[in-house]
């Protein structure tokens, strides 16, 4: 009965979602964690998953979305690990998704792992194993580097910021014209972005889901409000590169990488030899394996830049091993 009404919940999910109604598509109900950083009240809402009835007691998962992606896309992460007994808290920072979305704020990844740990903080919880992708990853480094005590183990899935983009010569993009590329998003530029960077040119309907969900937060009455938030992370991301810290990280670390993953945010600025170069997953998570002590590396050939959605029985196979 459990498997018939879920196969019915994401049916629905995906008729609601296809026409834009992305805050039907959570698997559980939304929370809010209110608290005051810089000189404001902001809302960060999340996800708070209990185990599984009858599972052995494992602890917290911590599970941190990417940039274009939100707290729904890790469904069935969730549903794997309370299977094995974790809680599961899935935050959607601020600045994203239905969180709040401030028009003055000073973003850092040392900001958000900040407002991650007041969360964890408010919860009570203590220690977390952290789940961490795309943008995540880099969130997660910067938050295991932050508060090693309170990390248990690191999984890192495709996370982007595994290279410096800036030094190796893409040009930075000033705010205010991220901000005019982001007003221009669309459901075909999103899905042609995604296409070309996340899957190397290999198209599978079952990605569509989430390139829709991504438009949907374009569309509205807080379409702005997201647009804004976006070049505002996106400087974020260009300006505060976590991979030179890599040799710092003090827990057990896995890198589950799809090695047709292209992802490199600014490769059309850059020169073409530069761009060439950039966004090779399979040399750059080698690389990430031997900087980070005590690293473990997963290479799955034929998947990119989404692992759990692409192959979700592979990717699981390998989470659950390494958590064993």
């Amino acid at each position: 009965m459990y498997s018939t009404l879920r196969l019915l919940i994401i049916t629905i999910v995906l008729v609601l979602v296809s026409h834009g109604a992305a805050a039907a598509s959570y698997p559980y109900p939304l929370q809010d964690f209110r608290f005051e950083s810089q000189h404001q009240t902001l809302t960060m809402r999340y996800l708070d998953v209990e185990p599984q009835s009858g599972t052995q007691d494992r602890g917290t998962a911590l599970l941190l979305h990417g940039k274009n992606f939100c707290a729904d896309y890790w469904v069935d992460t969730i549903e794997l690990l309370r299977g094995q007994g974790y809680r599961v808290v899935v935050p959607e920072q601020i600045g994203f998704c239905s969180s709040d979305l401030p028009h003055r704020y000073q973003y850092s990844f040392h900001q958000l792992a900040n407002n991650t740990r007041a969360l964890l903080d408010a919860l009570g919880i203590d220690q977390t194993i952290v789940v961490a992708h795309s943008m995540g990853g880099m969130l997660g480094t910067r938050y295991a580097l932050k508060y090693p005590a309170a990390v248990q183990r690191l999984v890192l899935v495709n996370p982007i910021g595994l290279e410096d983009w800036i030094k190796l010569g893409v040009p930075h993009t000033p705010v205010d014209e991220a901000y005019a590329a982001e007003r221009k998003k669309d459901f075909e530029s999103i899905k042609q972005y995604q296409l070309r960077s996340y899957y190397d040119g290999q198209w599978s309907p079952a990605y569509e889901r989430w390139a829709r969900r991504l438009a949907s937060l374009y569309e509205g009455e807080r379409g702005e409000a997201v647009a804004w938030s976006q070049a505002l992370t996106y400087d974020m991301l260009q300006t505060q590169p976590v991979v030179h810290e890599f040799a710092d990280l003090a827990v057990p670390t896995l890198l589950i990488i799809g090695q047709r993953d292209r992802t490199a945010p600014g490769r059309n600025k850059a020169p073409e030899a530069v761009a060439r170069s950039l966004g090779d997953y399979p040399q750059l998570g080698r690389k990430a394996a031997k900087a980070i002590p005590n690293a473990e590396l997963v290479e799955f050939d034929g998947l990119g830049h989404l692992p759990q959605i692409e192959d979700f029985d592979r990717y699981a196979e390998a989470l659950t091993d390494y958590l064993r």
